[in-house]
């Protein structure tokens, strides 16, 4: 019994071992990172990870091989799928949202985005489950004059909260959040 608990205790250092160094590995490639605005009234924060262009051709048609195909959903970013924490209840996109931690989902377009909060986190970024949606609402994108190298979430303040940025290749999607 003893030589039996001493295997399978081994083979579960080796998959603990096997799973940290193959996260480490991923993380290397796209690192993680966090954006976060905090105001008297606002309190948003997402956690995602950094995908690089590396000369590669983002988003566009599948045929034309986009790495981010219009019309799909996309991650929104590398690795697990991206967490937005809301400290309390907002306008998201225009439509209310609670107070609440979310996944963060994109179905990029070629004149505006759609955009998915869902209520399962911790899930890799490919296993997205539609049954957990909560909002889905169409936001505007606009072109940026030169090319962001790694995948970023960034916020602008507006006078009643913030839009929430997200910024790869010449393509920005724009979030409004606004204070209920």
């Amino acid at each position: 019994m003893n030589k039996t608990l001493l295997i399978i205790l081994s083979v579960c250092v080796v998959c603990a071992i096997t799973f940290f160094g193959y996260r480490k590995f991923t993380k290397s490639f796209s690192p993680e990172s966090q954006a976060e605005f905090k105001s008297s009234q606002l309190d948003v924060k997402a956690t995602f990870s950094r995908p690089g262009k590396k000369g590669r051709f983002i988003f566009g048609r599948e045929q034309d091989k986009a790495l981010v195909p219009y019309g799909k959903v996309w991650r929104t970013g590398a690795n697990e799928a991206t967490v937005i924490e809301i400290g309390q209840g907002v306008l998201f996109a225009g439509k209310p949202v609670a107070a609440g931690t979310y996944s963060l989902w994109t179905i990029p377009g070629q004149g505006s985005w759609e955009v998915i909060l869902n209520s399962e986190t911790g899930q890799w970024g490919t296993e997205y489950n539609d049954g957990k949606d909560i909002l889905k609402s169409e936001i505007p994108i606009r072109i940026r004059p030169v090319v962001q190298e790694l995948f970023d979430i960034y916020f602008e303040e507006k006078q009643d909260g913030a839009d929430m940025i997200l910024s790869w290749d010449q393509t920005e999607a724009i979030i409004p959040i606004r204070v209920r």
